[in-house]
């Protein structure tokens, strides 16, 4: 069994603006990151050793891992399949525009959360699939250890649901918040 202790990226400025960020390579804001100091800190009062931390390579994500790597002394890895979300051409875009602009918006009480994608993205399912794939991978690479993984909000629902055997079709009610933690064991 690996345990994973998974850590939502702090704040960037998109985040506060109310922006889709998807894939786009946004970087911390201030409060972004006294978020990752605020996490480092807490786990490293934990006592608890861990193997290494695992990030995705986006710039936010990366920046909170490079924080806790550097605080709890331990090796950092890198893996663009932690990514979040291709929103594909809502990335950059507020909520708000995105309703003007994407008629098929309107239609989202009713579309299917888990297929449904922004023009040029990604699906729930493909991003379930992509990450599944990485954590078998570093689960394999680390048998019974502890590590961190550092991810982005979507990314890190569909693992919890995943994980948890809770519907797909709920994932965005799993959201989870700025360097929020989650520990789940994969066997």
């Amino acid at each position: 069994m690996t345990e994973l202790w998974l850590i939502r990226h702090g704040q960037t400025d998109w985040n506060k603006a109310g922006r889709y960020q998807g894939q786009a390579d946004i970087p911390l804001n201030d409060t972004g990151f006294a978020q990752a100091r605020d996490a480092a800190e807490k786990l490293a009062k934990m006592g608890i050793p861990f193997a290494a931390v695992y990030s995705s390579s986006l710039a936010r994500a990366r920046q909170t891992a490079e924080v806790i790597a550097e605080r709890l002394c331990i090796p950092l890895h890198l893996d663009p399949g932690l990514r979040e979300i291709s929103q594909g051409e809502w990335e950059g875009r507020a909520y708000t525009e995105v309703i003007s602009h994407y008629t098929q918006i309107a239609a989202l009480p009713e579309m299917d959360p888990v297929r449904a994608r922004a023009p040029g993205g990604e699906s729930v399912a493909e991003v379930v699939q992509r990450v599944a794939g990485v954590v078998e991978a570093i689960s394999r690479r680390h048998p019974g250890e502890r590590l961190v993984v550092v991810m982005h909000a979507l990314a890190m629902a569909t693992l919890l649901c995943t994980v948890r055997g809770i519907s797909l079709r709920e994932v965005y009610d799993h959201l989870p918040g700025h360097a929020a933690l989650e520990v789940v064991s994969i066997y």
